[in-house]
């Protein structure tokens, strides 16, 4: 009897050791206050494209924005005096765009400050005296500007107006 006891008790113990512990899986829950954000690329330069319509007259501008120095093109098509195409370079100060015009008009080169207001996805060109400096058209006073009556240009399809500044 006491070897039946014996190995009843040595088959249960072999029996228990062989079971596998299973633990129950963790359970994750989703966490509502996480947000997923969109990546946002803040150190890559910035297009943005813009068509200004005044009557029969219009104003295109390709614009990039590298950090606040700017760089573009603007095209100034008029329907009864003359046009003008060009390059634009300068910089961003605060919401102002201070930029220089070097274009081509009436068969000879030019350069002009011209200066952009950007203020809801809308540029409004500052109007203001100029004065003749070193072969360079400078506004007179830079306080003196105004934005009030400028030129506004909404913004635009950049393929439509890269068809332009052609």
């Amino acid at each position: 009897m006491k070897k039946l006891i014996l190995l009843s008790a040595v088959s249960a113990f072999l029996i228990n050791c062989n079971k596998k512990t299973e633990t129950a899986a963790p359970v994750v829950t989703a966490d509502t206050l996480a947000v997923e954000e969109p990546v946002i690329d803040t150190l890559g330069p910035k297009s943005f494209c813009y068509i200004g319509v005044t009557g029969k007259d219009s104003v295109f501008a390709s614009i990039d924005d590298n950090l606040g120095t700017i760089t573009g093109k603007l095209s100034y098509k008029n329907s009864e005096k003359d046009s003008s195409t060009g390059d634009v370079t300068g910089f961003k100060s605060g919401d102002t765009l201070k930029l220089t015009y070097e274009f081509a008009s009436e068969g000879r080169k030019s350069k002009r400050d011209i200066y952009f207001l950007q203020k809801d996805n809308m540029l409004t060109e500052g109007i203001g005296d100029h004065k003749e400096e070193d072969g360079l058209s400078k506004y007179a006073d830079e306080k003196k500007i105004s934005y009030k009556d400028g030129q506004k240009l909404n913004t635009a399809d950049c393929k439509t107006v890269s068809k332009a500044l052609k």
